[in-house]
């Protein structure tokens, strides 16, 4: 039974996943989302200081200096996350022409125009409205830098450009080249910006919103969260990187941190609870699937092998990092471990979401760095109940993968008894090593 499914998973989800992690357009927008990941730290790092007169009061020197300074304190969050759709299209459009191996400088210019296009409002006073230039806007600047390079690759196959002599200097005759792209590419969003303007009575990027409303709304969704993590788990389980999907859900995920962090900002409540900070902390805790159990219990294990297994992913899973565990036991293209990591890893992971979602837990407002479990999952809430779904998380890994790590115990032992070794080394292994003759 598992042979077969394992069959077709080859035959079709692997190549799948493997075409759209190589597609260009895809690898674009995951490239600038992780990109966007040093932002999502500092602009959530902005918002601690106001945490603290509420944990301390406000009857001292440091939470008068902090209430007193937030203008300035906010400052790295409004060039950061509040300018984030502008780094994006920017981004994209320079992997995307790398991609292609065309004018970068060029095609950047002309994504980053083709969004503003899109987004530009004006306010009474002629100032200029940065309304979608934050998250509001993401999916309006991977639209248009994707299309404004796309325009830019046509104009240059058709070549619909300006030609000069060789005599005339490079970078004024790519200046002279630039015009006619322009002209096309401009056009083409002013555009679209006077159809959704004058036919919709909405900017485009309200349009953007509302087509891709119930995907993104789907994301809040505790039972589309939970199965999420099945197939994140599931993907992982054949050895392909979940990472495949980020270009679908990192968007979402950032967008949905920015309104938490402009909901906790304004006094508000935070409803999200699909966002950077929690997926790490509390979807991967100790990795995808939560697979510290099975470190666990290779640790005690009496088999030499797998306990040097056990003591080796330790660390990592501490970290979040569980490809030592996944590669090393290993889980991937295990049969023994499918229910264990697929179902059950993938519902432990979701527990975190569940418990935003049921108000157990507050919701996040802080993207943190990697800095070990437990400290992760609390400072993206400040919420100590985090720690006690961390802990849920650990110990119903535990119990789960217990069983299902006694029974391939066995089985190991089994193995290794009928070669009269216990090494981590197949013979072939060893045979290719002697072979080598490597002496040193």
């Amino acid at each position: 039974m598992f042979d077969k499914f394992e069959a077709f998973m080859n035959k079709y989800l692997t190549p799948l996943a493997n075409k759209m992690d190589k597609q260009v357009h895809l690898s674009a927008v995951k490239k600038a989302m992780v990109a966007m990941t040093p932002l999502l730290i500092i602009g959530s790092f902005c918002l601690i200081p106001e945490a603290i007169p509420n944990m301390i009061g406000e009857n001292n020197p440091v939470s008068q200096w902090i209430l007193n300074n937030l203008d300035i304190i906010y400052i790295p969050y409004n060039v950061g996350m509040g300018l984030m759709s502008l780094y994006v299209s920017v981004i994209i459009a320079y992997h995307l022409a790398n991609s292609y191996k065309q004018d970068v400088p060029g095609s950047v210019s002309m994504g980053l125009i083709a969004f503003l296009m899109m987004t530009v409002q004006y306010t009474e006073d002629g100032g200029i409205d940065t309304t979608y230039f934050g998250t509001k806007g993401l999916f309006a600047a991977m639209f248009a830098s994707l299309i404004a390079v796309e325009l830019y690759r046509w104009c240059k196959k058709k070549k619909f450009t300006i030609r000069m002599p060789e005599s005339v200097p490079d970078f004024v005759s790519r200046s002279f080249e630039m015009i006619p792209i322009s002209v096309i590419v401009i056009g083409f969003f002013l555009i679209i910006r006077i159809l959704c303007v004058n036919v919709f009575n909405t900017m485009p990027p309200l349009i953007f919103t509302n087509l891709l409303a119930p995907l993104v709304g789907s994301m809040d969704n505790p039972f589309a969260y939970t199965f999420l993590k099945m197939l994140h788990c599931l993907l992982f389980f054949f050895g392909i990187h979940p990472s495949v999907l980020s270009p679908i859900t990192s968007p979402i995920s950032t967008q949905f941190l920015a309104e938490n962090i402009a909901n906790y900002q304004a006094g508000v409540e935070m409803t999200h609870f699909f966002t950077p900070g929690p997926e790490s902390a509390f979807g991967n805790f100790t990795g995808t699937g939560v697979t510290f159990g099975l470190v666990l219990w290779c640790l005690l294990s009496k088999n030499k092998a797998l306990k040097q297994i056990g003591g080796v992913a330790l660390i990592p899973a501490l970290f979040g990092i569980n490809e030592p565990i996944l590669f090393g036991a290993p889980i991937v293209l295990n049969p023994v471990f499918f229910i264990p990591y697929v179902i059950c890893g993938g519902i432990i992971g979701s527990l975190g979401g569940w418990a935003q979602y049921l108000g157990i837990m507050s919701c996040s407002f802080f993207t943190p760095p990697y800095v070990g479990v437990f400290l992760e999952g609390y400072l993206t809430n400040m919420d100590f109940m985090s720690i006690v779904v961390n802990a849920v998380q650990m110990i119903l890994s535990i119990i789960v993968w217990y069983p299902f790590f006694k029974m391939y115990e066995q089985r190991y032992g089994k193995q290794a008894e009928k070669t009269n070794d216990n090494s981590l080394l197949t013979k072939e292994d060893e045979d290719i090593l002697n072979d080598l003759d490597l002496d040193f």
